[in-house]
């Protein structure tokens, strides 16, 4: 069984990772930090200390009434993107750990588009 790194837990609630194929399991939150951890397999999880935390990327949908994904940028292992069921609440939960001004909104479908072809044109 895997050890957890929280001694206090805020928020657990059913989730799944979209890191390589998708795992469903559930999302820990406290105050050492996010875990994710797996229902079936118990040796896939991921623990991630509030320290290694860079920015918070949230996919917003609809002017904020649906959040689909979540990600979490670290500063040296990459980017772990999630998505559960009551996004919102995990993300506030997020931000009494995670500084505000690191959780960012991801760039819709439309300014990818801007920018691929305005680089297009630079060139």
């Amino acid at each position: 069984m895997v050890q957890s790194i929280n001694t206090k837990v805020d928020l657990v609630i059913d989730a799944t990772s979209h890191l390589g194929l998708t795992d469903y399991g559930k999302i820990m939150i406290g105050d050492k930090g996010f875990e994710f951890f797996n229902n079936r397999d118990p040796r896939k999880f991921i623990q991630i200390p509030w320290e290694e935390v860079d920015y918070v990327i949230a996919s917003i949908m609809f002017k904020g009434k649906w959040i689909p994904r979540y990600a979490i940028q670290t500063k040296k292992n990459g980017t772990y993107t999630f998505s559960s069921k009551d996004s919102k609440k995990v993300l506030r939960t997020i931000r009494e750990y995670v500084d505000p001004d690191h959780m960012v909104q991801s760039l819709s479908f439309l300014d990818v588009v801007k920018r691929g072809v305005k680089s297009t044109f630079k060139k």
